[in-house]
């Protein structure tokens, strides 16, 4: 890679700064391959790893959700498991509005206590609403409360164009989500929750008896797909949210407003096959590198090491890999006083002139504040001390020759 400064080994970072990542919001430019159409009101194609948008096709349009809110009900549940606030064995009751859920279900009984795992595979397989409402009142004691958690997450994920009514998906007013914020959803549940895919990946789900299959048709494809949520309203038609892994590189796929279910899963692996076919998933930036030594002023240190505050992945097409290049941008010199961890730089990521990615460079270790002297304060400082010291000569000699005429 051209551009890239010295580095060498690992450094602990003791306080990360903000980095600046640059996502691509419209498809990414494919000099010399055919335009890509997706018969759906709304798709996006990103790369989960670099989180780049490789396709989009009108992304922002706000639509119904319908189980695509299911994404969100999974994520802040995953959430309560990893913080110690759930376990997979609690015993959850069901109540009467959970039972009363109409429309896909997993035939849960009022008054029964169910496994929570099983309330988990109920709503990654089989999209059970009734599911979702027993698990939103366990965790939160009423659904309406677990509907505030669930919007609070959804803001802390940067889901701009998104609001939720309820954790289920059925129509509700002022309900709403994009195809873009369902991809960012989908990249930072799978990075947070890889666990979760081990549920999204099954093909049926069984309970009390009944059997059912889940609607993802492309996890039996043998195509790398693992997930993640179908949906269906009359209002916003057939929606997929797929993703799929295929060596080391993981893609996720959202349409919306589809016509039938067929389309959907057609035009859902039509975005995976465009994304695996054409890019490549390349690692500009290891968090362990080392760049610099870069010189320091006015610390008792001369030079320090800087390191990324994280790595960066970046999406390139096929065939350019090479054409990355890794600058970092540093102010020079670097003033003390630094402190471990803190951002005195950046690294820019580029291909073609095109600028992927920008992140931080953060100080390796602490700089404190030095003793120094500028060259004017030197000059001025010796000049005085000459002069003092003529004084001084000139004083003495007075002296002597004022002892001599007294004798």
């Amino acid at each position: 890679m051209k551009g890239r400064s010295f580095r060498n080994g690992s450094v602990p970072v003791l306080l990360l700064a903000i980095s600046f990542v640059i996502f691509a919001n419209r498809a990414f430019p494919q000099a010399g391959q055919p335009s890509l159409r997706i018969d759906a009101q709304s798709a996006v194609l990103m790369d989960a790893i670099s989180g780049q948008v490789l396709f989009d096709q009108n992304p922002r349009i706000r639509m119904a959700p319908a189980s695509f809110v299911k994404l969100l009900t999974l994520y802040v549940a995953f959430d309560a498991l990893r913080d110690g606030h759930l376990k997979k064995d609690d015993l959850v009751s069901v109540s009467q509005k959970a039972w009363r859920m109409g429309g896909s279900k997993m035939f849960i009984k009022p008054g029964e206590r169910v496994r929570a795992e099983d309330l988990l595979k109920g709503i990654a397989v089989v999209s059970g609403n009734d599911a979702c409402v027993a698990l939103a009142e366990h965790l939160a004691g009423t659904e309406e409360v677990f509907v505030l958690q669930m919007n609070e997450k959804a803001r802390g994920l940067g889901l701009k164009d998104s609001q939720f009514k309820n954790s289920y998906g059925m129509p509700a007013r002022d309900q709403y989500t994009t195809a873009f914020d369902i991809a960012l959803l989908a990249s930072q549940y799978i990075e947070d929750h890889p666990e979760a895919l081990t549920f999204h990946s099954l093909v049926e789900f069984e309970y009390n008896g009944i059997r059912q299959q889940n609607r993802n048709t492309l996890l039996g494809m043998d195509i790398g797909v693992d997930g993640l949520m179908t949906g269906y309203l009359e209002k916003s038609g057939y929606l997929l949210v797929a993703t799929a892994k295929r060596d080391g590189q993981r893609m996720i796929a959202v349409v919306m407003g589809c016509d039938t279910p067929r389309r959907r899963t057609q035009e859902s692996r039509k975005l995976l096959e465009y994304g695996f076919k054409n890019f490549s998933t390349v690692e500009a930036v290891k968090k362990s590198d080392l760049f610099g030594p870069e010189k320091v002023v006015k610390g008792k240190l001369s030079k320090v090491h800087l390191t990324p505050a994280e790595g960066a992945w970046v999406t390139i097409s096929k065939g350019k890999e090479n054409s990355i290049s890794v600058t970092p941008e540093v102010p020079k010199p670097i003033t003390a006083p630094l402190q471990a961890g803190q951002a005195v730089g950046k690294i820019i990521i580029q291909s073609e002139g095109k600028v992927l990615k920008e992140i931080s460079l953060l100080s390796s270790s602490d700089v404190p504040e030095g003793i120094y002297l500028s060259w004017p304060l030197i000059a001025g400082s010796g000049l005085s001390f000459l002069l003092v010291v003529l004084l001084a000569f000139w004083l003495a000699r007075r002296s002597r020759r004022r002892k001599f005429r007294s004798q």
